[in-house]
C-alpha cells in the first residue's frame, strides 16, 4: 500500500527583490531594463509583476507578484500601508522638519498624508515612512523643504523588512510566515 499525499501548490507566488538602481519597476519598457529580468526562467508561468514602483534611481525592497488582491492592498493609500526609506539628503534635517512632514503635505495634485521622519545621528540621514506611493513623493517631500534627495532605498513595505542578505539584483520567495503577515494568499 501507498499513502498518496497531495500538497496544495498555490496559483499564487511573491518575491521579495532588492532592486538595484537603473532598471524600471515595470513588466516591460522601450528604453530601460525592467525589475521582471529578475525573475528566472523558472517563474516566467507565474506572470509576475511589481506590486507598486521604484524610481529608476531608487533601490531596495520590491515584491513581484500575480496576486492582483494582495498587490491592491498594498499600494491603495486607503489601506495605509506603510513604507519605510532610509534617504542621504545634500543638507542636513532639523527637528522642525519631523513636525513638518507629520503635518501632511499639499502638492499641485495630491495631499501627502502624515510622515513618520526620524533622523540619525548624521543629520544628512533619513528615515521616512509613508502610506502612499505617488510619482516621486519622497523627493518631492523633501524638495519642498529645500532639500535634495542623494540616495534613495526602500527598506519595508508593512511589516515585511528587505531581508538584509540579498544582494542587488538578488530575489527570494516569501516564506509562508511572511506571507501571511502581510496579507497575502498562503
Amino acid at each position: 500500500r501507498f499513502l498518496l499525499l497531495y500538497l496544495p501548490i498555490s496559483d499564487f507566488v511573491y518575491l521579495m527583490l532588492n532592486k538595484p538602481q537603473g532598471c524600471v519597476s515595470a513588466v516591460y519598457d522601450k528604453k530601460y531594463p525592467v525589475v521582471t529580468e529578475f525573475v528566472p526562467e523558472e517563474y516566467e508561468h507565474f506572470e509576475v509583476y511589481p506590486v507598486g514602483r521604484l524610481d529608476i534611481d531608487t533601490e531596495g525592497l520590491l515584491i513581484l507578484t500575480n496576486d492582483g488582491q494582495f498587490a491592491h492592498e498594498m499600494t491603495s493609500p486607503k489601506k495605509d500601508v506603510y513604507k519605510r526609506y532610509f534617504a542621504v539628503l545634500d543638507k542636513p534635517m532639523e527637528e522642525k522638519d519631523v513636525e513638518i512632514f507629520a503635518g501632511g503635505m499639499e502638492f499641485k495634485e495630491f495631499t501627502a498624508k502624515s510622515a513618520k521622519l526620524e533622523i540619525t545621528e548624521n543629520p544628512n540621514e533619513v528615515y521616512i515612512e509613508i502610506a502612499e506611493g505617488k510619482f516621486h513623493q519622497v523627493k518631492r517631500m523633501f524638495k519642498a523643504i529645500g532639500m535634495e534627495v542623494i540616495y534613495l532605498k526602500r527598506i519595508s513595505m508593512g511589516k515585511l523588512k528587505l531581508d538584509d542578505t540579498l544582494m542587488l539584483g538578488d530575489y527570494r520567495e516569501l516564506t509562508a510566515q511572511e506571507i501571511a503577515q502581510i496579507g497575502g494568499n498562503v
